[in-house]
């Protein structure tokens, strides 16, 4: 019997269908309403390290309920069920590829399916018991690379941790903005303190204090005993708050006097506690228009939005990318029971020319799907997902794009200095990007504000300013 391998299904409606259902006799399974925010619901699931997420009647207006419990049950590695084959490049191929380590269409091969379930089963269990000794690939090499977008990026964190200011990392969902927060504290003064993270998204409102304050024994039923809160737990250490963009405006009121004074206080007592912790917010979208909107508190974002890092997509940093895939093969082989994969030719062209929409967790699920797919120990553009490269067509197609949108940032900063009469800062804000990130531009493309004194245009390169 293996009923103590633990399943969770999410698809609309939380139902599995009969032709699934022999999956019950090797795992206990936990249906879940995918058009029911993750908030109201994750903390009454138990913790499981697979699921399966039914994408049969997959519509766009799903995609941002999915990304939610994507996010509120990570690191859960998920299985995709598909009608038939996506389109390429469709919303739901990007999907299957950003988040799912395999997937299988109708008719289901149920021997295949509970078979890749183990697997993904297996390899996440032997994750968690070696937690603590050694890191998840995708955290290990997050922040890999050679590119000047990364090397700023690492001198930026590696500053930002000697100080004990709050910082905020955005970037988008997959850039390794966890990866970001594990660096600052590994090398900060509080290294050795505890590292303590709140996921944001997965907060349901009515137990916001008692997992943020603690409580103390008997402060509501079932309160048997006192317990310190999460923010208590990171003192003399790092906090941090993960997907703060996804609390809910009461939530982000509870969270507002530790932020400003650095107290705490446990429900059900009147004593005030002082937690010394290093704080560190990550967001998947920039905070300033949500502010502007009314649905972020602006004293909670100035307070921690003085110091910020824009974490750089992978398609910023496509010559860092046979570097992390190569990390992540030999991490995989190592952890692993099968010999180390190598890519052919075809598929490093192949993985060159994609766009990454899910960035580097993307690149970590195709490698980690080609392995369990693959029939040799070389890696071919089809165990990725990915199309055959074609150097012809498809390279010449992708550097025409890539020139017109080149264009296309060139004139949008341009623009915007002009209209903020070169002020960096407003700048970065009409373009809803951070300051490095515009610096991190303005250098690509050889760009920068006018100096009235010379009517030069004063260019911030690779390296620095000057």
């Amino acid at each position: 019997m293996h009923n103590h391998k633990t399943l969770i299904w999410l698809a609309p409606g939380g139902t599995v269908p009969d032709s699934c259902s022999e999956l019950a006799r090797h795992w206990a399974l936990y249906p879940a309403d995918l058009t029911i925010p993750p908030r109201r619901r994750t903390a009454t699931l138990p913790k499981v390290r697979v699921g399966v997420i039914d994408l049969t009647h997959f519509t766009p207006e799903l995609a941002p309920l999915l990304e939610g419990w994507i996010e509120a049950l990570c690191p859960t590695q998920w299985v995709g069920l598909l009608a038939e084959q996506p389109e390429p490049d469709s919303p739901l191929s990007e999907i299957v590829a950003a988040h799912c380590m395999d997937y299988h269409t109708l008719p289901y091969d149920m021997l295949r399916m509970d078979n890749a379930l183990g697997h993904l089963w297996g390899m996440a269990d032997l994750l968690s018991r070696l937690q603590g000794r050694v890191r998840q690939p995708f955290q290990l090499h997050a922040l890999a690379g050679r590119s000047p977008a990364i090397q700023a990026t690492r001198a930026l964190l590696r500053r930002l941790a000697q100080t004990a200011e709050p910082v905020l990392i955005t970037g988008e969902s997959g850039t390794g903005k966890n990866a970001a927060c594990r660096f600052i504290h590994e090398h900060s003064a509080v290294q050795q303190g505890p590292f303590v993270t709140v996921n944001c998204a997965a907060l349901p409102v009515n137990l916001t204090q008692s997992e943020l304050f603690g409580h103390e024994k008997g402060a509501f039923t079932h309160a048997l005993t006192a317990r310190p809160g999460r923010i208590e737990q990171a003192d003399r250490g790092t906090l941090i708050l993960r997907d703060i963009d996804e609390l809910l405006p009461e939530q982000q009121s509870t969270l507002l006097r530790f932020l400003q004074e650095g107290l705490v206080e446990r429900l059900g007592s009147q004593r005030q506690r002082r937690v010394n912790a290093r704080v560190i917010a990550t967001s998947s979208q920039p905070l300033e228009p949500l502010v502007a909107q009314d649905q972020f508190r602006a004293d909670i974002f100035y307070r921690l939005g003085n110091l910020q890092v824009s974490l750089p997509p992978l398609r910023d940093r496509l010559e860092d990318l046979p570097e992390l895939a190569s990390s992540i093969l030999r991490a995989a082989a190592r952890h692993g029971r099968h010999h180390r994969r190598r890519l052919s030719e075809d598929a490093m062209a192949s993985l060159l020319e994609h766009n990454w929409p899910g960035n580097l967790r993307e690149l970590q699920n195709r490698l980690q799907r080609a392995i369990l797919l693959s029939e040799s120990d070389t890696i071919t553009p089809a165990d990725l997902g990915l199309q055959t490269h074609t150097p012809d067509a498809t390279v010449s197609a992708q550097f025409s794009l890539a020139r017109f949108r080149a264009r296309a940032e060139r004139e949008a900063i341009t623009h915007c200095l002009n209209l903020s009469n070169n002020n960096i800062s407003a700048a970065a804000r009409m373009l809803q990007i951070s300051r490095l990130s515009l610096y991190r531009l303005m250098a690509k493309h050889g760009t920068g504000p006018t100096t009235p004194e010379s009517g030069r245009s004063s260019v911030v390169r690779k390296g620095g300013l000057s």
